[in-house]
């Protein structure tokens, strides 16, 4: 792999195992200043274990990892100063107010008391808070959690944000709310390394997309790119019964992109193409032709199981257990 010079966020040879547990395998990658980084997988793909590598909380048994040119292994304290993280989870003080946990970050970064406040006043405004700055974050909603951990991991200026599944767990208003929040960040030069469940999210905010599976890269490349892998849209059909669905795959053998993707189990087939309403067009007179009736046929567009399954063959699936990671070796 060939590494950009202004990369802010670079990763070489990165692997990390749990005993046998393999959760990061090797992962090379990098975020150029001023862009956004997708790191796209599944549960348990290994981006958490990742990117607390990273962001210093791990040691990695074998590899490298830079932030704006700092050694984040060799020189982990002087990389904490360089970088904004969220994690999957809010990280914030739920009996405290807003206010008070935009000021208590301030004042662990160091500023001065007055800065702190100011800055904390500042992010609330920001993050369209202002109104519950001063409510206890217990009782803040789901979404208002998330906009203060947002808020909270830049209130240092830093150059880099990491972002681990930001959005997980949100209703879709709330997501998009939060994208353009994000959107602002990095329109202010912020740099970028998001981790993503979804492969819309991805497709919002990225310039370029890693996809990772059980701690390997599978591919990389921009959104439009990985489309193209994966035929563009996807026919999506469901049948009434397994009979129906197999005599369905049979009679449309030759239409689509690629391999139709069966779930016999819940009479499903999907077929990804690379001619949405041409490929609709022929199915509907093939199925027409040979008598069968789906309950449901649209084109929708593509989801992260569509990657995985025409990148692995294989539905996303889980493979680093939560409980493998919190017995990892954290960095004090």
């Amino acid at each position: 792999m060939t590494y950009a010079d202004d990369a802010a966020v670079r990763v070489e040879n990165l692997t990390k195992s749990f005993g046998d547990l393999v959760a990061v395998d090797n992962v090379s990658l990098e975020a150029p200043t001023g862009k956004v980084l997708g790191l796209l997988g599944p549960n348990g793909a290994g981006k958490t274990t990742l990117v607390r590598i990273v962001t210093t909380l791990l040691e990695p048994d074998s590899g490298n990892a830079w932030i704006n040119g700092i050694d984040v292994i060799k020189d982990p304290q002087r990389a904490r100063m360089s970088f904004g993280l969220a994690g999957q989870y809010p990280a914030v003080d739920e009996n405290l107010t807003g206010f008070e946990n935009l000021e208590m970050v301030g004042r662990l970064y160091r500023l001065s008391r007055k800065d702190a406040r100011n800055r904390a006043k500042e992010l609330l405004e920001r993050f369209d808070l202002s109104d519950a700055g001063d409510r206890v974050a217990k009782n803040y909603s789901g979404g208002m959690r998330r906009r203060l951990d947002l808020a909270a991991s830049i209130v240092s200026n830093a150059p880099v944000l990491l972002l681990d599944e930001p959005t997980t767990g949100l209703d879709p208003r709330t997501r998009i709310s939060l994208w353009e929040h994000i959107r602002e960040l990095v329109d202010g030069g912020v740099t970028l390394l998001l981790t993503t469940q979804y492969l819309e999210e991805a497709d919002e905010l990225a310039d370029r997309i890693v996809v990772i599976d059980h701690g390997r890269t599978i591919a990389e490349g921009t959104s439009t790119e990985l489309k193209a892998q994966i035929g563009g849209d996807v026919l999506q059909m469901q049948f009434h019964d397994l009979e129906t669905l197999k005599s369905a795959v049979t009679a449309l053998s030759g239409v689509g992109a690629a391999s139709p993707h069966v779930n016999e189990s819940e009479f499903t087939m999907a077929i990804p193409t690379s001619d949405g309403v041409d490929d609709l067009m022929a199915t509907v007179r093939l199925m027409d032709s040979h008598g069968i009736k789906p309950d449901d046929l649209h084109i929708r567009r593509p989801s992260l199981d569509d990657v995985f399954l025409t990148l692995t063959g294989e539905p996303a699936e889980d493979s680093e257990p939560a409980e493998a990671i919190e017995q990892g070796a954290v960095r004090r």
